[in-house]
């Protein structure tokens, strides 16, 4: 699987689990672990000669919707510039974790 495809007038990236750079899952709150998917995809953006403000769609995926708030408050932090977003619920995802987010850019 790639980080992400880039094209010549989008990034696409892959949903983004709440690790860290070591490749560990991170504990604690809703927030932190949004934290932690939203890092991760800056750096994959980055890497891909773009960046977060150039973020223009974001699909987060929830397995409770009761973490919607939190969630959503940290997501304010990183996306002040109210990309395009869905968000829904979602059965499981990979690692047993709950939350997962993935998004396109312009390069």
């Amino acid at each position: 699987q790639s980080q992400a495809i880039k094209t010549p007038t989008a990034i696409y990236c892959s949903g983004q689990i709440p690790w860290d750079r070591h490749g560990n899952l991170v504990e604690g709150t809703i927030q932190e672990k949004t934290a932690a998917c939203i890092s991760s995809l800056k750096v994959v953006l980055e890497e891909a000669g773009s960046s977060i403000e150039k973020v223009v769609k974001v699909n987060v995926f929830l397995t409770d919707m009761a973490n919607f708030a939190s969630m959503n408050e940290e997501y304010a932090k990183w996306f002040t510039h109210k990309p395009a977003r869905s968000c829904v619920a979602v059965k499981q995802l990979p690692k047993g974790v709950d939350v997962e987010i993935e998004c396109i850019a312009l390069p």
